[in-house]
């Protein structure tokens, strides 16, 4: 969860002794580097989004667009959507340091930036499985698209979440 970062601010205060200005600059140092490290993960996968973003524009002016079935062209609405969402919560960072640069906000953007990067990935996860679905649907059928899709939504969620989770929380 994102929290304002009013109380948070490393700054370096005269008033601060030796110690709370070595804690602060270290701070400073830990919250850039996570700042920078997730401006990488975010190049990384705002590059896929915006790929899929713009193929999928491209489909309604496809020859066998007009051949969809109805539901087919819904499905294809909703991953478009998604995919635009997607792309929102990639650029949402820099959007935000945008307009707090320089207002000493560093905690509040890197939080913020996480929980983006992480609903972002998410709304990839759902999207790729969407393409999966409706691609499968017009290639072979209803029943081998939500097979298809169903096993690429686990395998990324499990690829992209329960892995790092896994490490993250080893059991002794």
């Amino acid at each position: 969860m994102c929290r304002a970062a009013d109380g948070y601010a490393a700054t370096v205060d005269d008033q601060r002794s030796g110690e709370d200005q070595h804690h602060s600059a270290e701070m400073d140092k830990v919250l850039d580097r996570n700042w920078n490290e997730l401006l990488q993960e975010l190049r990384v996968t705002q590059t896929g989004t915006q790929i899929l973003t713009g193929f999928l524009l491209t489909v309604p002016f496809s020859n066998g667009f007009p051949k969809l079935e109805h539901g087919q062209k819904i499905l294809y609405l909703l991953v478009l959507l998604g995919s635009v969402v997607a792309t929102g919560l990639n650029v949402a960072p820099v959007a935000y340091h945008r307009v707090l640069f320089r207002r000493r906000k560093r905690r509040w953007l890197v939080s913020a930036a996480n929980v983006s990067a992480r609903a972002a990935l998410l709304m990839l996860a759902i999207d790729s499985a969407g393409v999966v679905l409706l691609v499968f649907d017009v290639v072979v059928g209803r029943t081998a698209a939500i097979i298809a899709a169903s096993a690429v939504l686990l395998f990324l969620l499990l690829l992209w979440g329960a892995v790092p989770f896994a490490k993250r929380n080893p059991r002794r």
